[in-house]
């Protein structure tokens, strides 16, 4: 069935109020920007695709106009980014294709049996330092430097690859009340996220979680949302079943999006 004309409009406008895009819709608060984590269930830290952005939602000035890289986060609101896993309810991942993104702790259970899937998978120096991080817990880089006899390259690289599929988390920064701050611990995810979930499906899990956040993204975009690639089987069947509809060509929208 077609979906109904100015379905598009609407949605587009949806999304626009739900993932505060609208200046008048700006976080002004921490939290503020920890409601709208639980809301929408993941946000990106920049505005790179069309899942909802932490800094985009802060309408803030960037700390210098045309630079680079950090210099493109908000003046003052950039250290929210790292405020966010205060508590412990949300969970910062580089499950983004290596970049940031932030989880409420019911997403992350959505993603919690690819991730263990990746831990139980990891081989060589992937599967030596998680088992490091296991046996000693929250470590310092420079810590597992010494204690693994390995350089800062080495570390890094199997770091990266673990990160990108959640095995590995790390807060980034942590501030006291000083304002004084240091490099938080790398740590296992099974040491976050410590209830097992299982699923028969969790591609289409993260997918709809994804979709769910957005309200409509290109079809191109959700794609390539994580780090785990989406078959196209996969996004055919969620239309089919009705838990995603296409509003228009190369667009993708969650079902409940249309009431």
């Amino acid at each position: 069935m077609a979906p109904p004309d100015g379905l598009t409009p609407k949605l587009e406008r949806r999304r626009s109020f739900e993932c505060r895009l609208r200046r008048d819709r700006a976080l002004k608060t921490l939290g503020d920007a920890a409601a709208f984590l639980e809301e929408r269930g993941m946000l990106v830290r920049m505005p790179d695709c069309s899942l909802p952005s932490l800094f985009a939602a802060c309408h803030e000035a960037v700390a210098q106009p045309g630079g680079r890289g950090f210099a493109l986060w908000p003046k003052t609101k950039w250290i929210w980014s790292f405020q966010l896993t205060l508590d412990g309810r949300a969970v910062l991942t580089k499950l983004h294709r290596g970049k940031s993104l932030y989880l409420s702790a019911s997403t992350a259970r959505l993603f919690d049996p690819l991730v263990r899937e990746a831990i139980a998978a990891a081989t060589g120096d992937d599967a030596r330092l998680l088992g490091h991080l296991a046996r000693q817990g929250p470590s310092m880089a420079e810590d597992v430097e010494v204690e693994l006899g390995w350089d800062r390259k080495r570390l890094k690289s199997a770091r990266n690859r673990l990160e990108r599929v959640g095995a590995v988390v790390s807060d980034g920064l942590v501030f006291n009340e000083a304002g004084d701050w240091h490099f938080a611990p790398m740590r296992r995810w099974d040491a976050v996220v410590r209830n097992h979930a299982s699923s028969s499906d969790p591609i289409a899990d993260i997918v709809l979680a994804g979709m769910r956040a957005a309200v409509i993204a290109p079809e191109s975009d959700v794609r390539s949302w994580f780090s785990w690639p989406v078959p196209s089987a996969t996004i055919d069947r969620l239309v089919a079943d009705g838990r995603l509809v296409r509003p228009a060509l190369g667009r993708l929208a969650i079902a409940e999006a249309e009431r």
